[in-house]
């Protein structure tokens, strides 16, 4: 992708992600994902209905008047985005490729974590650690993070999910609001990691998939490849049998997937690349702004 081509999608994605955060997700990730606590605000005088218990003695005994402490959301977070570069985020049949919907996700989340005032971080992996990105604020540390993830090219092809998870435990001692976004491809058991990262930090997962991925068409023989391991081979989709057993490949793998977000208590949504990621987005955040 040439500089010009790269400058016109990194502000396609920006106009785009950054007036859904603006007029649509401001409110929602608020409420989604909450600061650390309550820290002193201001006094003020006591009113009715006030709780006793908030009364600043000190200052009520100089003034003769009771007054009572104000606190208020300790806010500032700090954002992680985990982010899947392997190669079959190059995948794209139905809709746009992979790697197109994971930008412009990861683009709304971190516009909507900088209008509320927190830093946001990125790790890009395949099979290794492939790029770290400390956590900073502001729209040109945003608008480096989409570029990077839009010309991005991983030197290894692969998916290990629980190298990124092992890594990110370590290397970020501070408790964070975190997105593990990815495909879900992965042959390795990243259960444990997931279990031990989620117990540190706050961890959302959100898989982006190809509907392609979970059924094959009607059109003969194909040659099908694997982008990861090259792996190629021909299979009749003319076959019933053929298609319905992909298909329970792709149940079962998505059942195992929910069942371990589950015991790890992660929350999880799953967006088509032909589906709109807004509604899967809000969805997600409306769930965890009731708790």
């Amino acid at each position: 992708m040439d500089a010009n081509e790269l400058l016109k999608k990194v502000r396609k994605i920006e106009i785009k992600t950054r007036g859904l955060s603006s007029n649509i997700f401001a409110g929602e990730y608020h409420s989604a994902f909450k600061g650390r606590g309550m820290t002193f605000s201001e006094v003020r005088e006591y009113q009715y209905g006030d709780d006793i218990r908030d009364i600043d003695w000190n200052v009520t005994a100089r003034h003769n008047h009771p007054y009572v402490k104000v606190y208020e959301e300790e806010r500032e977070l700090t954002v992680m985005l985990l982010i899947d570069v392997s190669r079959s985020g190059l995948f794209g049949a139905v809709g746009e490729e992979k790697r197109e919907i994971i930008a412009e996700i990861a683009a709304t989340i971190a516009f909507s974590a900088i209008q509320n005032n927190d830093k946001i971080g990125v790790i890009f992996f395949s099979d290794k650690i492939e790029k770290f990105i400390p956590p900073k604020k502001g729209k040109k540390h945003i608008l480096f993070i989409i570029r990077e993830l839009l010309d991005f090219k991983p030197e290894n092809p692969g998916t290990d999910i629980s190298v990124v998870l092992r890594y990110f435990t370590d290397a970020l001692k501070k408790r964070c609001t975190t997105f593990l976004i990815s495909d879900f491809i992965d042959n390795h058991d990243y259960s444990r990691a997931l279990s031990i990262a989620s117990n540190k930090h706050d961890l959302i997962a959100v898989q982006v998939y190809d509907k392609r991925d979970a059924q094959i068409p009607d059109v003969g023989l194909i040659r099908i490849s694997d982008f990861e391991t090259g792996d190629e081979r021909w299979i009749n989709t003319s076959s019933g049998r053929v298609r319905k057993a992909f298909n329970k490949w792709w149940y079962q793998r998505q059942q195992e997937m929910t069942e371990t977000m589950n015991r790890s208590k992660v929350d999880i949504a799953s967006i088509a690349t032909d589906e709109d990621y807004v509604k899967a987005l809000m969805g997600l955040f409306r769930r965890r702004g009731v708790r």
